[in-house]
């Protein structure tokens, strides 16, 4: 197993790209030089030990083998902190953590899924496999809250959206353009990537296990110390598992769908 790393992380920048959406590029090469897509960074947002506990987020995208993105959206007093700080300053970071993303196979059909702030970590998948077949649908709620992919240095990469208000693109949720593409294509062939709301993975999960579609899914989950210690973000293993529970923190954040019971998540 490659060695997490704990250090000071200057910011390179830290702007906003949308309403309360925020890019921000921290230096590590060492994060960069072992992050896979799917993996995530526990930071502490303030020098003081005031918020005490560090915050998860995906690993966007990575630049110059030394510059690392995050994507994150205002929320709570965490996200706030982490707003107002500026390039220059130095942040805490913890990573590269958790569980990535298997790549796909040559001749493989791959659609990205994401929900609002779930492209982050497909962001930075997409560069990965820019090359091989692709489809990558988001979903937004209204075209205000949708994220410029420019701005998070993904280029020449096609996306189509998604609004629930039909401000943009298709009215409707992402999950309706997913099942275009599966109706489309060789079920045998496909690949789905996923991020976002619980309410959407788990149509996701409805639409992917029955049919034997190959699909992984990032979870969105609080962790208060993305090691597995606090035993805090534990979601349902599904019958086929040799555990009850996994740690999506040390387990995931990237399952197979069928890796888990989505009666009880």
């Amino acid at each position: 197993m490659v060695p997490m790393i704990d250090q000071k992380s200057e910011i390179v920048f830290n702007k906003e790209v949308s309403p309360e959406t925020f890019v921000m590029g921290l230096r590590s090469r060492d994060i960069v030089s072992q992050a896979i897509p799917g993996q995530f960074v526990m930071i502490r947002v303030a020098s003081s030990s005031y918020p005490l506990l560090r915050r998860p987020f995906s690993i966007c995208n990575t630049r110059e083998k030394d510059v690392f993105f995050i994507l994150y959206r205002v929320v709570g007093q965490g996200t706030s902190i982490l707003a107002g700080t500026k390039k220059g300053e130095h942040l805490s970071v913890l990573g590269p953590l958790g569980r990535g993303f298997d790549l796909p196979k040559n001749g493989q059909k791959c659609v990205l899924a994401a929900g609002g702030i779930g492209i982050a970590p497909l962001i930075f998948l997409a560069k990965l496999i820019e090359n091989n077949d692709m489809a990558f649908v988001v979903g937004y709620p209204s075209v205000s809250a949708m994220v410029p992919i420019k701005e998070v240095g993904l280029t020449g990469t096609d996306i189509s959206v998604t609004t629930d208000d039909g401000t943009l693109g298709h009215k409707g949720p992402v999950t309706e353009l997913l099942e275009y593409h599966m109706l489309h294509h060789d079920k045998g062939l496909l690949m789905i990537f996923a991020c976002g709301p619980l309410p959407m993975l788990k149509r996701v999960a409805e639409l992917t296990v029955s049919p034997g579609v190959s699909c992984q899914v990032s979870l969105e989950t609080n962790m208060a110390c993305g090691l597995g210690a606090c035993q805090g973000c534990a979601v349902k293993a599904g019958s086929q598992a040799n555990q009850t529970y996994y740690h999506v923190c040390q387990d995931g954040p990237v399952f197979d769908v069928r890796a888990l019971d989505w009666k009880y998540l």
